[in-house]
């Protein structure tokens, strides 16, 4: 049983979040509350949801890394009222589930990636760089808003048509590089881009060596050796580097790569500001043609 210091912060909590909910559902100004985890599917939102939604999404700075957030008392005020709260999942913001937990709210609707896309814990969280994860978490958004504001639900379907369209494009991109670069030997110093690598059918080169990065283990020293030689024997084509990381071990491999000229194309897990979702994995996508392809 819970000592009574631990019971009364629990009851102290509970009391607090009714009282921001309470405070965040006035503020909505007859508009959906929405709360995204990543600005990734806070853009898509926005998209779908025109002026009749109030997005607001707790991780958007392209320098911060978004396995170290950590909840303000700020996200716990705007997940207590929010409508509509969607998060990545498969243990990529598994704080956005633990505010969830402290802040019930019935009229509330959860989208969730992982679970769209039957993804969990354990498996490459990147789900947005999936071509097939977006046109999916757009129409649950949609559902959603209209479930909350059905008033506007013909607004909701038409926007949600143009962002599938737009969507399309990613899909027709990835498919045109297939055609030129399929197994074609890339690396990467974590493993962000590979859902669209994989897309693409790139021979993606020590994955080991990438989730142990991305989970913030130490790399054996045979998997750091591997891709130590594959960068300076020029065995990959390219480096996909997660720009909003940087430390020792991966300015070592972007210096590996440049003395080896190799080109690295940087990739990022948050949206860039000014930029759409479709817009922002297209610039992705010309980048890495212009580095496999020579230019």
């Amino acid at each position: 049983m819970p000592d009574l210091p631990t019971r009364t912060m629990r009851a102290a909590t509970c009391a607090l979040l009714a009282l921001l909910l309470a405070g965040a559902a006035r503020a909505a100004d007859g508009k959906v509350a929405v709360v995204t985890a990543e600005n990734i599917y806070g853009d898509i939102a926005a998209q779908i949801g025109g002026a009749h939604v109030a997005v607001t999404s707790l991780i958007s700075n392209p320098a911060q890394d978004p396995h170290l957030f950590e909840a303000s008392p700020t996200a716990v005020r705007a997940i207590a009222g929010a409508r509509v709260v969607i998060l990545n999942g498969a243990g990529y913001d598994p704080w956005m589930e633990k505010l969830l937990g402290a802040a019930p709210n019935p009229q509330r609707a959860v989208v969730s990636a992982a679970a769209i896309m039957d993804r969990k814990a354990g498996d490459n969280p990147h789900l947005w760089y999936d071509p097939a994860t977006m046109p999916r978490v757009a129409t649950a958004i949609a559902a959603a808003l209209t479930a909350a504001d059905p008033a506007h639900a013909a607004g909701y379907a038409a926007n949600l048509t143009t962002v599938n369209a737009a969507l399309t494009r990613i899909d027709a991109r990835a498919a045109g590089l297939r055609t030129k670069y399929k197994d074609v030997p890339v690396t990467a110093t974590e493993p962000v881009f590979g859902p669209m690598a994989q897309a693409i059918g790139l021979a993606m080169r020590n994955e080991r060596f990438q989730r142990a990065v991305m989970n913030g283990t130490e790399p054996t020293a045979h998997d750091l050796a591997e891709i130590e030689r594959d960068l300076k024997e020029r065995r990959v084509r390219a480096l996909i580097d997660n720009a909003q990381v940087s430390d020792l071990l991966t300015a070592r491999l972007r210096a590996l790569a440049a003395a080896a000229r190799i080109p690295v194309v940087p990739v990022t897990e948050t949206l860039p500001a000014g930029l759409h979702f479709q817009d922002w994995v297209l610039s992705e996508l010309d980048a890495l043609d212009k580095a496999l392809g020579g230019e």
